[in-house]
């Protein structure tokens, strides 16, 4: 069932007048899985899950959600799906506990209402509207209202966003539950580590396009090269380190008495620069692998200029 694409997007197009949204997307996402959806504000990344969600109609490509049109099998596919919004979607005058109940009698096989309530943190808030809440009681509420029916798939559009650590936290181990029961979860979010942490796969947004998809390993590795560092006295005979070493790695000096090893470095490669070292009469200090994050890879893929 991991291998089963539950959500697929073929060239999507979505565009505000004469702004082009969305603009060609691909984007795959397995059964049981969860996969983050990474990029810079404004890259699409919310119209692209809206669009899933049924809640827009693309204007071109192709969108399927469990087999289904998210438009023109709205009513089959909304029984099926759980969906946390960014903002909105709660009757603002409604009490936190009785629009949780609500939605769970509108569902077959709900969660137990009290220990969602409880897990989350929201008992103390039960009997307060919704428009009274604080930021972070919001975020959890709405979080509950997409699970609590048992969704074959969930949306979540930046869900731990103002949360404090430890309702982050208690999000985390209920996304990994959800998985666990095999619901297939699709969260955007800007928290790298959050996606590190809980992603299977990680699909990166730029303007409008998929510039990279696969799981945080695959990207982290594929990225850019890892990097060993060391320090040792200064001027090293770098040609012959690099005899030693296996072809396409590169060594530098960057300041004196401080080396950088670039290429892949696995247990070999680290084995190989230690006896080098002892061949030379060289004690090195401070030997460090620098593996790159998925913050590195976002980066280098969206560049760091601040985005609007």
């Amino acid at each position: 069932m991991r291998n089963e694409s539950v959500v697929q997007v073929r060239g999507l197009v979505k565009r505000y007048g004469t702004r082009t949204a969305v603009d060609g997307l691909d984007l795959d996402v397995r059964a049981g899985t969860v996969t983050a959806v990474l990029g810079p504000n404004g890259a699409g990344k919310t119209t692209t899950v809206e669009t899933c969600e049924g809640y827009r109609r693309a204007d071109a490509g192709t969108v399927r959600v469990l087999g289904l049109d998210p438009v023109a099998d709205a009513a089959r596919l909304r029984p099926r799906i759980g969906v946390m919004l960014q903002s909105g979607g709660v009757y603002s005058g409604a009490r936190a506990d009785e629009m949780l109940r609500h939605m769970a009698r509108l569902h077959a096989h709900p969660l137990d209402v009290d220990a969602l309530i409880e897990r989350l943190g929201l008992g103390s808030c039960g009997r307060t509207t919704y428009r009274r809440l604080s930021g972070g009681q919001q975020q959890r509420l709405a979080l509950a209202l997409a699970v609590v029916g048992r969704p074959e798939l969930v949306f979540l559009d930046e869900p731990t966003a103002g949360l404090d650590p430890q309702a982050r936290r208690s999000t985390w181990e209920l996304i990994r539950e959800l998985r666990a029961d095999g619901v297939t979860t699709v969260l955007t979010t800007h928290f790298m580590d959050e996606a590190e942490e809980l992603a299977d796969d990680v699909a990166i947004i730029d303007a409008g396009r998929t510039v990279a998809q696969g799981s945080p390993e695959e990207l982290c590795r594929g990225g850019a090269e890892n990097t060993l560092r060391f320090t040792g006295r200064p001027g090293l005979d770098l040609g012959s380190l690099l005899k030693a070493l296996p072809d396409g790695t590169a060594a530098a000096e960057p300041v004196p008495g401080a080396y950088r090893i670039s290429g892949t470095v696995d247990p070999q490669l680290l084995a190989t620069v230690t006896s080098w070292c002892a061949q030379h009469g060289v004690m090195p200090d401070g030997i460090a692998v620098e593996r790159h994050t998925l913050e590195d890879v976002f980066l280098e893929l969206t560049g760091k200029e601040l985005r609007s």
